[in-house]
């Protein structure tokens, strides 16, 4: 490892700092959205007693959805250990609790889009002494594994939803659009892996001049990197031999997180489909990406809300449970989260005294390496 590469070299990555004001600016607006669509909203369409359903919630329903929220934490731990460590660098499970736990204190409290949690794990990674190929590649690795079931669910229970195999609404907007968007996602997907890992350089034996070739190249590999880490992915994803741990993470953090949705509708008494539990959760993240949401607060609510609304559910059941939904899913893991992170402070400082884990023994990361060929 090169010393600018050394996660405590020159090219250290430095923890994110996120100033006091941007803390409580997110605060002030993650409240007054909350407010806007689970008090205000219900009001204005003569849903006043929406909220005061919560009561009415069965406990022993709750403490399904929080099962199944471990479970998720769970899942997804397996599925980082899995793909971003490995046999490459040896995280122990305690540290990747730890590293995990504090990305997702940090991408709901501290940003949108999951930039602060991306950012955390990057420096974690790099205190770890991973060089910042390796975090950039296995980190598309990771994400990729997590979020392809997201298009191939819409498509599969979409279609499973229009031909009726499976019961619940069939409207096409509801069905086979998101199917298509899900299938176009996908696609361009596959042709991003088909990116050369050295499309920096060639991009830079094209572009006149010096600086002109050292702008192309650092731009070209960008899309070089996103490359690897998607084949890197679809070879986990095909060889379930060498990727099993990945491939059932990722699909178990799905199934887990559906499960707290469908339990959350069922400590109300209301029975939803299956198909359509599926399909509603995932038309309703897609408001995940509303750039002004911080994590998604109050556009994933709303979107959930307004899908299953659409599906036909009571909007009176629809609210309470998305909210308690949400409070299980979403807020449950802040406060270990932040526990996380303080620990995880602690256990890079720990690093620094003792050893990284990238000194300890590991395996030539070939497999990646060939994959990126």
């Amino acid at each position: 490892m090169s010393p600018e590469d050394s996660a405590n070299g020159n090219g250290a990555a430095e923890l994110p700092l996120f100033a006091p004001r941007r803390v409580v600016q997110t605060t002030l607006l993650v409240l007054i959205l909350l407010l806007g669509i689970y008090i205000l909203f219900p009001r204005l369409v003569g849903l006043s007693d929406a909220m005061s359903k919560l009561g009415e919630a069965d406990g022993l329903w709750v403490i399904v959805a929080i099962a199944f929220n471990v479970a998720a934490i769970g899942t997804y731990i397996a599925l980082f250990k899995a793909v971003v460590g490995g046999h490459v660098l040896r995280l122990t499970w305690p540290e990747t609790y730890e590293i995990n736990l504090a990305g997702v204190a940090a991408t709901r409290l501290l940003s949108t889009g999951g930039a602060g949690g991306i950012a955390l794990t990057y420096w974690a990674l790099r205190k770890a002494g991973m060089v910042r190929h390796d975090v950039a590649r296995r980190m598309v690795a990771f994400l990729a594994l997590q979020y392809v079931f997201y298009p191939v669910a819409l498509i599969v229970f979409g279609i499973l939803l229009r031909t009726g195999v499976l019961p619940g609404k069939s409207s096409v907007e509801l069905t086979i659009v998101p199917a298509a968007v899900a299938g176009l996602l996908l696609l361009l997907g596959s042709l991003v892996m088909l990116v050369p890992s050295d499309f920096g350089r060639r991009a830079a034996r094209m572009a006149p001049g010096g600086r002109g070739k050292s702008i192309a190249d650092t731009i070209g590999k960008v899309p070089a990197t996103a490359g690897e880490g998607l084949r890197f992915a679809a070879h986990l994803l095909l060889h379930p031999s060498r990727g099993g741990l990945a491939v059932v993470g990722a699909a178990g953090y799905w199934a887990a997180n559906i499960g707290i949705l469908w339990a959350s509708f069922r400590a109300f008494g209301v029975h939803v489909p299956i198909a359509v539990v599926v399909q509603g959760f995932f038309l309703g993240m897609v408001a995940n990406l509303f750039p002004l949401a911080p994590a998604g607060v109050g556009a994933v609510d709303a979107g959930m809300i307004g899908a299953f609304v659409l599906f036909g559910i009571p909007e009176a059941t629809v609210f309470p449970a998305i909210l308690i939904y949400r409070l299980v899913a979403f807020w449950l893991p802040i406060p270990p989260g932040i526990v996380a992170f303080f620990q995880l402070r602690s256990r890079v400082q720990q690093w620094e005294e003792e050893g990284l884990p990238s000194d300890r023994t590991a395996e030539p990361d070939a497999e990646a390496a060939a994959i990126s060929n």
